[in-house]
């Protein structure tokens, strides 16, 4: 019998809430916008060509960017031989399988579906974890693609973009001024720049929240799909504490694509600067896999 990646009611509900209050939001700021005479279908079409690019291609973007390079069988074959197992574990489709040549110890996967998928290792996390250990990243890497929140992720963060786009062309076709005229009229400029900054900012915030709660729910998927939550745990100690050993501007330089790494590579604490955060703390990411362990009656 397959074992397949746990379901997430909660993942599924988030993602779906958060896709509408996007949606909803980006609707009330065109309309804000036509009302003030921007051309927002303009801007619309071109940001939704841009979008369409960015879901589909989203697999080789990532990889370019991240310097990864696909691997057969033959180049990699304890890598692929983990992957081949899960994959056989949770009954889908096997990702492309690649590697980074980086020693920020790390993992991600992205793609819009599970047939045009990518999982990509660095050489530094393979070089330091066990076995177990590094199953257990990969499994919560592959529920990631399962779970299909990689492609909502995608669309979710683009989104934030949209605001900054859409704001630009109000500003350079040149309504900065003041509307009806005068000392007194209204100043569409600033006024367009306020409401664009509010949508960004809670386009952030709706990003960020689902960001830590995906990651959640791939270290519970992936520890019920192994069925060893403590290499895991182990893995997550690790490479946090590894993290610390490596070169700041590395650490930076890896940064931007935190929403999509197994661990950021500049972590955010428990203050208010975690409402920031793409992941949640560690202790909290410890507790729920030490829970999980208690749950099974084993490590």
């Amino acid at each position: 019998m397959k074992a397949r990646f746990a379901s997430d009611r909660g993942l599924t509900s988030r993602m779906v809430v958060t896709m509408f209050l996007l949606g909803l939001l980006y609707v009330v700021f065109a309309g804000v916008l036509i009302a003030l005479g921007v051309q927002a279908l303009t801007v619309l079409v071109l940001a939704g060509g841009l979008l369409l690019a960015q879901y589909f291609l989203s697999d080789r973007i990532a990889l370019f960017a991240m310097h990864g390079r696909e691997v057969s069988p033959q180049e990699a074959p304890e890598l692929h031989g983990l992957i081949d197992r899960l994959c056989a574990l949770a009954d889908m489709p096997k990702p492309r399988v690649a590697i980074a040549d980086s020693d920020v110890p790390n993992a991600f996967a992205t793609g819009r579906n599970q047939k045009k998928s990518v999982v990509c290792v660095t050489t530094g996390i393979l070089r330091r974890l066990e076995p177990q250990e590094l199953e257990g990243v990969l499994a919560h890497e592959l529920s990631h693609v399962a779970h299909r929140d990689v492609a909502v992720m995608t669309i979710a963060s683009f989104l934030g973009i949209v605001a900054g786009l859409m704001t630009r062309f109000a500003l350079y076709t040149g309504l900065g001024g003041r509307r009806n005229g005068g000392q007194g009229g209204v100043p569409v400029g600033a006024i367009i720049l306020l409401v664009s900054v509010v949508v960004y900012a809670v386009s952030f915030l709706l990003t960020r929240a689902l960001s830590r709660y995906r990651e959640l729910a791939a270290d519970r998927a992936g520890a019920l799909l192994t069925q060893r939550p403590s290499a895991l745990a182990g893995a997550l100690t690790k490479v946090t504490g590894d993290m610390a050993r490596i070169p700041t501007r590395d650490l930076r330089e890896a940064e931007p694509f935190n929403a999509f790494y197994f661990a950021p590579a500049l972590a955010k604490g428990e203050s208010l600067a975690g409402l920031f955060s793409t992941h949640p703390p560690l202790e909290r990411r410890l507790a729920q896999l030490a829970d999980i362990s208690k749950q099974l009656g084993r490590g």
